[in-house]
């Protein structure tokens, strides 16, 4: 079956978590959401996650990974602690991918 990319975007509910450090329910929700991209990249659904190193108030994180269809990718993201558990508010965006990979540069 056809795998199609989305993407989705993460931002802390409470940016403060930053600069003030998580509490302990905080940081074990966190290492959840860790666990969880962990365990889509080890099944072949993750392509990249990452956060974005800004000032709290802009900072945020997405999750590009491949799903059948936008209702399978809901479930991917909603199965993920940091959005199951409210840590993090999320959007889902398909997202096809148009370049990927490593390039060199063509003079």
């Amino acid at each position: 079956m056809a795998q199609n990319e989305y993407l989705y975007l993460l931002r802390l509910v409470r940016p403060a978590l930053l600069s003030e450090g998580p509490t302990p329910a905080e940081a074990e929700i966190r290492d959840r959401h860790v666990r969880y991209v962990r365990s889509l990249k080890l099944s072949g659904v993750l392509i990249l996650a990452g956060r974005a190193h800004t000032a709290p108030e802009q900072s945020f994180g997405l999750v590009i990974f491949r799903a059948v269809d936008k209702a399978a990718a809901r479930a991917v993201m909603q199965a993920d602690p940091a959005v199951s558990e409210g840590l993090m508010t999320v959007e889902l965006f398909e997202f096809p991918l148009a370049f990927a990979g490593s390039f060199t540069a063509v003079e």
